[in-house]
This record gives C-alpha cells, sequence and structure tokens, in this order.
C-alpha cells in the first residue's frame, strides 16, 4: 500500500527539506496525470466516439418517447450517478458549438430537462433493501417497482464487477430497458454480461483517471442527445 502511494504521491514521501524541490516534484506529478488523463480520454475518443453518438441518438429516441433515466454506482460511482440524474434532470445552458452551426439549433438557450433519478438517493430504500433482503438488490429492486420498458439504465463501476450492478442490468434486459454501462479496467462482469445495450470500458487500471474519463463520456452523451432532441425538434417544426 505505501509503495502505491508513494508511486501516486512521490512528494508526500520525499525526505528532501528544500521546498523548492517539493514543489519541482508536485508540479511534474501533476503534470504527469493531467498527461495521463487527456491521453485517456484521447484514447475513448478514438475507439467509442462513434459509439457515444449512435447511444446518444438512442436515448434521445427514447426521451423523445417518454423514457426516464435511472443513474446507479457504488462509492465513488454513486456521486457520479446522481451527478448524471442532476445534469439531465436540471441541465442549464448548453453554449458549446454556440453560434456555429453545430449545436443542433440550441443557440445556448437553456438545455431540455429530461427525467432522470439516481438510485442511490433515497438511503432509506437503499439500507432497506440492504437490510431485509441484501445489498445486491438495492437498484435492481428499484428498476422492478419503478421502470417500464424503454426508459433507461445507466451504470457506473471502475471495475466493472460490482455484483448489485450486474443485478440491475440483468433486471433491466428483462424489463426492456435502453441499457448504458459504464466500466473500467477490462470492462470485468458487465462486459461479460455480453447484454448491455451500449458498454464504454475506459482502458485503465487507475481508478482516478476511469472515474475521470467516465465523467467525460456521461457529459459527451448528455451533451450529444440534447442535440439530438434539439435536431429532431427543429425537424418536427419544419415539417
Amino acid at each position: 500500500m505505501t509503495e502505491d502511494m508513494e508511486a501516486l504521491y512521490p512528494f508526500l514521501y520525499s525526505q528532501s527539506t528544500d521546498l523548492d524541490a517539493v514543489m519541482s516534484s508536485v508540479r511534474q506529478s501533476t503534470v504527469e496525470k493531467v498527461d495521463e488523463i487527456v491521453t485517456l480520454r484521447r484514447t475513448v475518443l478514438e475507439h467509442d466516439g462513434d459509439r457515444i453518438a449512435a447511444c446518444a441518438a438512442a436515448m434521445a429516441e427514447s426521451f423523445a418517447a417518454g423514457a426516464r433515466l435511472f443513474a446507479f454506482g457504488n462509492g465513488g460511482s454513486s456521486t457520479d450517478a446522481q451527478d448524471v440524474a442532476t445534469l439531465f434532470m436540471n441541465p442549464g445552458h448548453l453554449n458549446v458549438g454556440m453560434n456555429s452551426g453545430m449545436n443542433g439549433g440550441m443557440n445556448g438557450d437553456t438545455a431540455r430537462p429530461l427525467p432522470a433519478f439516481a438510485l442511490t438517493a433515497d438511503i432509506a430504500v437503499v439500507t432497506a433493501l440492504a437490510n431485509d433482503i441484501g445489498f445486491e438488490v438495492v437498484f435492481a429492486r428499484q428498476l422492478a417497482a419503478s421502470a417500464f420498458a424503454g426508459d433507461i439504465a445507466l451504470g457506473l463501476s471502475t471495475s466493472g464487477n460490482s455484483r448489485n450492478l450486474v443485478a440491475a442490468f440483468e433486471e433491466a434486459g428483462r424489463r426492456g430497458m435502453l441499457t448504458v454501462g459504464l466500466a473500467g479496467y477490462d470492462g470485468g462482469q458487465m462486459a461479460e454480461l455480453g447484454t448491455i445495450d451500449h458498454l464504454f470500458v475506459v482502458p485503465s487500471a487507475s481508478v482516478h483517471r476511469i472515474q475521470e474519463a467516465q465523467t467525460t463520456v456521461y457529459h459527451a452523451l448528455w451533451e450529444l442527445t440534447q442535440h439530438a432532441l434539439a435536431k429532431a425538434g427543429d425537424n418536427d417544426d419544419s415539417a
């Protein structure tokens, strides 16, 4: 564990009392981490760019048909799930591509709020299910109670091996939901399922870098979904 921590934060384990040397080490460590995440994001874009666009188009079609999004994850991924729900439900302004002809007609207006929920948000439900039945069902049972065919299930995991996510995706598949998964490493059990409609695997063994790249992926999904909905609305208006 000490060796792992030293590899991440070498300046904390430096025996030098030279402030300049410590600050230089901090700067070098920061630059290396920035370079690593930039390279990783580029790798994900090159490998999955077209698939991310296709997923967003499918999500836009589902939302247009009245779908709701249910996001879920454990630990740090639970906060990402809550961020996903907040992003889709209360998006604010979308200014990317403004006045460039690339924004699907949004023109910097307020993006469309979309029905989205984080299955980690109701601690009473989560702890009741975990205590009374088992932690493996905390997401699957909520989907069974609240989700319908055509809704969207979006699960995040760094390892891809969280059993409660696997159970949730299995339940989502039975209910005919559109399924979107974000995993790290090699995708783990989420990749082995073979039934997740859109699975994006961040090829890294660093939990920090995986979550940073996953944040980029779901923000891209949100933005592209908004553009697709706006474009569809423009086409309807001109029909």
